[in-house]
């Protein structure tokens, strides 16, 4: 009976610190950083599924996408979701990454699945490369001019 006592009272105690902690906003906090760790368990559940061939070929797509997008929503998280309207063209590269492991590990798979892959993919560039040069592309001219400025004044003749 001692035995059992004690049993019961470190599961009370344990309770306990659950709750406060909970009430102190521990889990909440915990959850708002790594909630993506979510979607990057199912992805790589996705994957190891295949793996094991428990599933189809076909879940490689979701798998690498959900990969490819908890990556994204980490980013977000760490470094302010204020940043996804410059990150927005990972969602389509997430689909490029999907159809590239479909392509990559199905021995059957169509040799138009990889040139999908690698449109979507350069597609998503291009997106990230006019994101860069809408929002930050004056910074890029500036830094050229004064690199060309600098190496003007720099590299004086021998007549000087």
């Amino acid at each position: 009976m001692q035995r059992n006592n004690f049993s019961i009272g470190v599961l009370l105690i344990g309770i306990a610190v659950v709750l406060i902690l909970g009430k102190l906003g521990v889990f909440s906090f915990l959850g708002y950083i790594f909630w993506p760790l979510i979607v990057l368990a199912v992805g790589l559940g996705l994957h190891f599924l295949f793996f094991s061939k428990v599933l189809p070929s076909g879940v490689l797509v979701p798998g690498g996408m959900l990969v490819t997008y908890s990556v994204l929503f980490f980013l977000c998280n760490l470094f302010g979701w204020h940043w996804m309207k410059y990150l927005w063209p990972f969602f389509i590269f997430g689909v490029a990454v999907g159809l590239y492991e479909l392509y990559l590990f199905d021995r059957n798979s169509p040799r138009q699945l990889w040139l999908v892959s690698i449109v979507l993919a350069v597609i998503s560039a291009v997106f990230f490369a006019l994101m860069f040069i809408f929002t930050g592309g004056i910074y890029v001219v500036a830094a050229i001019l004064l690199a060309a400025g600098l190496f003007m004044v720099l590299r004086r003749p021998k007549t000087w």
